[in-house]
């Protein structure tokens, strides 16, 4: 994919291969819909509406300042509106009208980073146990969580199924096509769902293809293995072909995984250029409120919402200056203090990811935060360990990939909590397996039970004493049991199906 840098750090190797009655809007499949940016001279504006009220004063008011509503969320009291107005922020002021703020320059860039291709005689020359997956012995990820005794209890029931909300899954993946649960796949650009399948499908980023193979890939004798091969994921399209996520994007994404009924979320990525959302920041507090909204929703009708931390090597928890921020233009200098939160990451009632290496220790670039992080999982830390040597994607994580300039399928490495976030959530889906009818908040608790605790480094930690700017990862670990870097500890699959 372009673009999730300092949210989910990615390394990359691919092997390339030859609800409501209005809750949603379905777009035209010749629709070409991004977020924010002007729409044929039209901006698109989040218009909110006292919940549990009535809607209709609030529409009449969007028609009356020359608004279309594109999609109504009226069980959360979230209008997704398009005007070429420029005064529309203050004709649609009022009664019946919470608040209203233009989405333009809200946009969060994705960096991945960049991919080197193997070719398919490499794949076949990997070799590998032909009783599991060919590629799986280099999936040191998988036996740090226990999943081989996992999996003689259950691979997930087909029953389950996780919204991916990411860039799209390919679906002519070997690994991946059998696995989608096409009928509720959907590309949420511009606030709109579109359910025809290529709009669901990558474009320009093989970042949800990836995150996808972690959760799901099949066990078929191809490729790798996902967590839970047994469940099916949808894809839950939120980041455009620019690389951007846009909060109306993500508002469509967790209502439509409510309204489809998907028990799991996984959200590799961050909403907000800023890269924390500052609810006291009259520019982002409609965005705070309407994401909320959306996720409270979805918890409500039985949605886990599982998401990273990000990349930043943030202490969450403790005040810091921001000076790079917004992503997405001139970066400001400002104070993040505690109105100043990671979204999705930081909502009420989401599980916050936070990554490890294969030691299992923190991983150099996982932000962190004592009563922040509720578990780790593994994420990589593909970095310099001696003097002299390069980082090696043999730390990394091998999923899923698709070549977006050749179009084809294949398999190769990441690292980043992008990473980290779906074995979480892959784990979720095997204990939902295993325990149907299990609530939100059940299984939130469960993941934090049967985590395996990882104490704190002696002394606090430096992960890349050897780097140059050694001294931007220092990083200070904060807790006993339960502590900053690690949470409850790392997510143990056996433990939470058995």
């Amino acid at each position: 994919m372009k673009k999730l840098g300092r949210k989910a750090l990615a390394v990359a190797v691919a092997v390339a291969l030859g609800a409501g009655v209005t809750s949603v809007v379905t777009a035209p499949a010749t629709a070409s819909v991004n977020g924010g940016e002007a729409h044929g001279g039209e901006a698109t504006f989040l218009v909110l509406t006292p919940q549990g009220a009535t809607v209709d004063r609030a529409l009449a008011r969007v028609a009356a300042a020359d608004g279309r509503v594109v999609a109504d969320y009226r069980q959360i009291g979230v209008l997704v509106v398009r005007s070429a107005n420029r005064d529309f922020v203050a004709d649609t002021a009022g009664a019946g009208v919470e608040s209203v703020a233009s989405t333009a320059g809200l946009g969060t860039v994705l960096d991945e980073g960049h991919t080197v291709e193997l070719t398919p005689a490499q794949v076949a020359a990997a070799g590998g146990d032909p009783s599991t997956e060919p590629l799986f012995e280099q999936q040191w990820n998988m036996p740090m969580i226990d999943l081989p005794r996992a999996h003689t209890v259950t691979a997930g029931s087909a029953d389950v199924v996780v919204g991916v909300l990411d860039s799209g899954i390919s679906s002519s993946h070997p690994d991946l096509a059998g696995q989608i649960a096409r009928d509720k796949s959907a590309s949420c650009l511009g606030g709109v769902a579109d359910t025809t399948e290529a709009a669901w499908n990558p474009t320009t980023s093989d970042h949800g293809t990836h995150v996808a193979g972690t959760i799901a890939a099949a066990r078929n004798g191809v490729g790798v293995t996902g967590v839970a091969p047994g469940v099916k994921v949808a894809a839950v399209k939120v980041v455009d072909n620019e690389g951007y996520i846009y909060p109306e994007a993500a508002v469509c994404g967790f209502m439509w995984a409510a309204e489809q009924g998907m028990q799991l979320t996984n959200n590799s990525y961050y909403i907000d250029p800023w890269q924390l959302n500052c609810r006291n920041d009259a520019r982002q507090r409609p965005v705070w409120q309407a994401v909320q909204r959306a996720i409270r929703y979805s918890q409500s009708r039985g949605v886990l919402t599982v998401a990273s931390t990000g990349n930043s090597h943030h202490d969450l928890a403790h005040r810091f200056v921001d000076s790079g921020s917004p992503n997405n233009g001139t970066p400001e200098v400002r104070e993040v203090n505690g109105a100043c939160l990671v979204l999705p990451a930081q909502a009420p009632g989401v599980v916050t990811v936070a990554a490890v290496g294969p030691t299992g220790q923190k991983s150099y670039y996982s932000s962190y935060g004592q009563g922040v992080v509720d578990v780790t999982a593994p994420g990589g830390d593909s970095r310099i360990r001696t003097q002299g040597l390069a980082p090696t994607t043999a730390d990394a994580i091998l999923s899923t990939t698709f070549n977006t300039v050749t179009r084809t399928d294949g398999w190769g490495w990441k690292q980043g909590t992008s990473m980290s976030g779906p074995h979480v959530t892959g784990v979720a889906a095997l204990a939902l397996s295993a325990r149907p009818g299990t609530t939100p908040g059940q299984l939130a608790a469960l993941l934090e039970r049967t985590a395996v605790p990882q104490p704190c480094p002696a002394g606090g930690y430096d992960p890349v004493p050897l780097l140059p700017s050694a001294t931007d990862y220092t990083a200070t670990c904060q807790g006993g049991t339960r502590n900053g870097f690690h949470g409850a500890g790392i997510v143990n699959a056996y433990r939470a199906v058995k």
